[in-house]
């Protein structure tokens, strides 16, 4: 909407002229939720519970948390993570990148509720991790070398 509102027009005329050529130009037609009714409100409408309301909409995500409870979600996450992984090399740097997290937070203050987070212990995880690997396939036992072949008798008479 780049053009100024006419003098002498109404905000709400104009509004409405600028709603009425937008769905002329097809601008509300392929919008999500179209044809569906309203979603009903049972609690208060107030900030808080508009606010709550979108922060469960919104993908589940630790950027809300602070920080002790995000690592602590974190740490329940670990291990399906970890799982995904392709070495082992990766999984010990995963493991000791968490750690070396939780220990800074130790050493730094927080804000928000206590961290009562643990490290991981590496070896335990990467112990899972191979335990979660599938069986690697048996390799295929080499053929029997042949028989030399036998040797002609006139061959043998040189």
């Amino acid at each position: 909407m780049t053009e100024r509102k006419p003098d002498g027009m109404s905000v709400e005329t104009w509004v409405e002229h600028q709603i009425r050529t937008a769905a002329e130009r097809g601008a509300f037609a392929d919008l999500p939720g179209s044809g569906k009714p309203l979603p009903k409100r049972d609690g208060p409408e107030d900030a808080y519970a508009w606010a709550l309301a979108w922060a469960r909409r919104q993908e589940p995500d630790a950027s809300f948390l602070p920080p002790s409870l995000a690592l602590g979600r974190e740490r329940d996450d670990l291990p399906g993570r970890l799982a995904a992984l392709t070495s082992e090399e990766r999984v010990r740097a995963a493991v000791r990148e968490f750690n070396d997290r939780v220990a800074a937070a130790w050493r730094t203050p927080l804000d928000g509720p206590p961290l009562v987070v643990r490290m991981h212990d590496e070896e335990e995880r990467v112990a899972e991790w191979w335990a979660s690997r599938p069986p690697a396939p048996d390799p295929e036992p080499a053929p029997a070398p042949e028989p030399p072949a036998a040797r002609r008798w006139w061959r043998r008479r040189r």
